[in-house]
């Protein structure tokens, strides 16, 4: 959890959660510029184009179509389900929401 989204910020919060050998995509967003260069590579799409996936030529997609569903998911379940989540309890709900979409295409049989 990081309080507001800077580059000193994502810097950080990365450096903790990603491993230096990761291939990170992400969008255009100003602060990604220059807290991502110690990954073996970081490859954005830019929305304000109208890219949201990209192949590059030697075969790798370039994409956060995955990312940005499952967080509209966990942000529209707080505002419409719970109300209000405290911070303290934050990783708790990212887990069950983790859980719910890693298993979304599961069925009981």
């Amino acid at each position: 959890m990081i309080d507001s989204v800077t580059r000193k910020n994502l810097g950080a919060a990365s450096g903790e959660c990603v491993s230096p050998e990761a291939v990170v995509n992400t969008d255009k967003h100003p602060s990604y510029k220059l807290p991502l260069k110690q990954w073996k590579a970081h490859q954005a799409v830019n929305h304000s184009r109208g890219e949201y996936l990209r192949l590059n030529p030697n075969g790798p997609k370039v994409s956060t179509n995955t990312a940005e569903p499952f967080l509209s998911l966990l942000k529209r379940a707080i505002i419409g389900a719970w109300h209000h989540i405290s911070r303290e309890h934050l990783p708790k709900y990212a887990n069950e929401f983790a859980f719910r979409w890693n298993t979304r295409r599961e069925t009981d049989g």
